[in-house]
């Protein structure tokens, strides 16, 4: 569904990412590992298109897309979280989710704003929107300005715009960070429901490593901006450069330790 192919991008004389070829089949949950300053949230970025790249290409269903803006990618059907956090900060929690899932009927069936559209749909509209409000756990705070939200509840509602807009991919930078151990289950229950429709695909950074062996079929390293090692979790998790570089299981000589 999505591929990458030869995804590179320079500030400078700095290569950031480096030359990363790399495909991801539906059905499928990639984990993108990697220490920081890795390149892991700058590959996100040119594939979601919050970056231009120097060089390489990013396809999805056959489209190349290496040249368009965010907007039109995730009209394409490429979907990821921090893109929609705080849509509308002073519209309630239902009128932010409310709009997206008319922009993704807007997107498909319309290709633009049509009022008369709009407003004939409004209550098959609110009707989806109350329903992914109650698959994240949000009702209750359905009247409440998006702005006002703790962070916890802020994350909920990106996933819920994510899954408003039903893309064919959806892309996830580390999820629950900042949430608190009884908020981030939620977030995590929601990412795996979403793996069970298997016309998606979806990508995943994270740092927790409990995480990452639950819900990943794969997973693929990068380092310095470079794929370095990419398999299943179990294959990937017990390479010696991971072990000892990235998820510290098996400690560095003091030498390598400095320098991580």
């Amino acid at each position: 569904m999505l591929e990458t192919s030869g995804l590179t991008i320079r500030f400078g004389g700095h290569v950031a990412v480096n030359a990363v070829t790399c495909s991801f089949a539906p059905g499928t949950l990639t984990a993108i590992v990697g220490p920081n300053g890795a390149g892991k949230t700058t590959y996100f970025n040119l594939i979601s298109g919050q970056l231009q790249a120097s060089s390489g290409s990013v396809i999805l269903n056959g489209q190349d897309l290496t040249r368009l803006p965010a907007s039109s990618r995730t009209q394409a059907g490429l979907g990821r979280a921090f893109q929609l956090t705080n849509l509308f900060p002073n519209l309630s929690v239902l009128e932010n989710v409310r709009l997206a899932v008319q922009a993704s009927r807007s997107g498909a069936h319309h290709r633009g704003m049509n009022l008369w559209t709009i407003w004939s749909d409004h209550a098959a509209l609110t009707t989806r929107a109350l329903e992914i409000l109650g698959l994240v756990s949000m009702t209750a705070q359905q009247d409440a300005p998006a702005a006002s939200l703790p962070h916890g509840d802020q994350r909920k509602l990106e996933v819920a715009l994510l899954m408003a807009l039903d893309p064919q991919v959806y892309m996830f930078d580390e999820p629950t960070a900042g949430m608190s151990l009884d908020e981030a289950p939620v977030i995590l229950d929601l990412i795996r429901a979403l793996k069970k429709d298997k016309s998606k695909t979806i990508l995943l950074v994270e740092h927790k490593m409990d995480v990452v062996r639950e819900l990943a079929d794969r997973i693929i390293v990068l380092h310095n901006g470079s794929l370095v090692a990419d398999g299943a979790p179990a294959e990937v998790i017990a390479s010696p450069i991971v072990q000892e570089a990235y998820l510290g299981t098996r400690a560095a000589p003091a030498r390598e330790q400095a320098t991580l």
